[in-house]
């Protein structure tokens, strides 16, 4: 069952697919990369970072520093990849889509 505190919306779904689909390379910049070109979403890097904190809180990511780079000016770059619990709820959020999208009819299916 999903609660309000495991509950995931439609963009912190999508940054959790795109953390998981960025091994070793999901940090803001990319994660806000992959969704423009993967979703065709423009979405904002503070959007991104607002949402990145928030499934770090609810345990679904965590995070490490990567090391500074001359070509960031010194600074360093926080990388994220999902947690155990993160891969659990994106699963369970799957089958439950899955599991209503497999009982709408057929014919609800053929009017678009």
């Amino acid at each position: 069952m999903v609660t309000k505190g495991n509950y995931l919306g439609e963009f912190e779904e999508l940054v959790l697919l795109t953390v998981a689909s960025l091994p070793d390379e999901a940090y803001g910049v990319s994660i806000m990369h992959y969704i423009t070109h993967e979703a065709g979403r423009q979405v904002n890097i503070s959007a991104v970072h607002e949402v990145l904190k928030r499934l770090q809180r609810k345990g679904y990511l965590k995070s490490s520093m990567g090391g500074a780079t001359a070509e960031r000016g010194g600074r360093r770059k926080r990388y994220f990849v999902l947690t155990a619990s993160g891969r659990k709820v994106l699963d369970k959020t799957m089958k439950l889509k899955l599991q209503l999208y497999k009982q709408v009819p057929n014919f609800s299916l053929k009017l678009s």
